[in-house]
């Protein structure tokens, strides 16, 4: 065997050695992440009688008829609707305003920009559960808060805390995107005649799709499973999102796990959708922040 070759050999059980040890590492963890998932799955499928006695991974029969009873006792398709406007709402928002104000602190230069944009960013580190109070006496002030009159405003008063909450996020994911853009690109369409819009809408907001299909996700999950501001805001459960049906399976005394189990399912399915259609572009919005930073 020549030198070139212990080489080459060297290289590739270093190489091997590398990939079996970050595959040992990793796995217990995957299966520690994909185990509460499957038994989720598996318990939907399951009886209230069998769902702590029968422990195959898929069980015989299946109900698959605890979908349609989830569906119809909890009155998911309601609360379905209503995650469904809130979501949408949501993100939309985020990501409009997080675009524009991330091109703003990118592109131009104004006095105390960089403090104001240092302060954005600090308000991720204040929680919406942690300024509940001021909250909620804001949100009383303006009327937002459900009073029995009236749908738009408690709805509005929802969906605008969380698209402020998502600003933040929003910003420092996009920023550096923008920073990385050759301005050259602006003024040879401001040369063709394009505005500030014009340039935002055709030549930046394009070019930043991994940014935002990253900011989008983000949004849509903390949207989706947004839970303890809608006790702060609404009192009729007409109004109330999807993680507010889950509870009509759980009583005082007694949970209905089967039907709760398949109403989890339900409630994490739209969310894996949106993923596997973003996948790419989450793939390279992680992996160009992670080369800018």
């Amino acid at each position: 065997m020549t030198r070139a070759q212990r080489m080459l050999l060297k290289q590739r059980l270093r190489r091997f050695a590398v990939h079996a040890a970050s595959h040992t590492l990793c796995l217990p963890v995957a299966i520690s992440c994909l185990f509460p998932l499957g038994w989720m799955v598996s318990s939907s499928l399951k009886t209230q009688q069998t769902v702590f006695t029968d422990f195959s991974p898929v069980p015989v029969p299946a109900h698959v008829g605890n979908y349609l009873l989830a569906w119809t006792k909890g009155r998911f398709g309601m609360y379905f609707l209503n995650s469904l406007g809130y979501t949408f709402m949501t993100v939309l928002g985020v990501l409009i305003l997080s675009s524009l104000a991330a091109y703003a602190f990118s592109r131009f230069a104004f006095r105390g920009s960089g403090f104001l944009h240092k302060l954005l960013l600090s308000t991720m580190l204040v929680p919406i559960p942690g300024a509940f109070v001021a909250l909620y006496i804001l949100l009383t002030q303006f009327g937002l808060i459900d009073q029995g009159a009236g749908e738009f405003l408690p709805r509005l008063g929802y969906i605008l805390p969380q698209i402020n909450g998502g600003l933040p996020f929003g910003i420092f994911i996009m920023k550096p995107f923008f920073d990385a853009i050759p301005k050259e690109l602006e003024e040879s369409a401001k040369v063709d005649g394009s505005g500030v819009l014009g340039v935002f809408w055709h030549i930046m907001l394009p070019l930043a799709k991994p940014a935002l299909a990253v900011v989008a996700l983000s949004t849509t999950l903390a949207a989706w499973n947004e839970f303890l501001l809608a006790y702060l805001v609404f009192s009729r459960h007409e109004l109330m999102p999807l993680q507010r049906g889950l509870l009509a399976f759980q009583g005082a005394h007694l949970t209905d796990y089967s039907l709760l189990m398949a109403g989890m399912v339900i409630t994490i399915l739209p969310v894996v959708v949106i993923y596997l259609v973003m996948q790419r572009y989450i793939i390279q919005g992680i992996t160009a922040g992670a080369l800018k930073g």
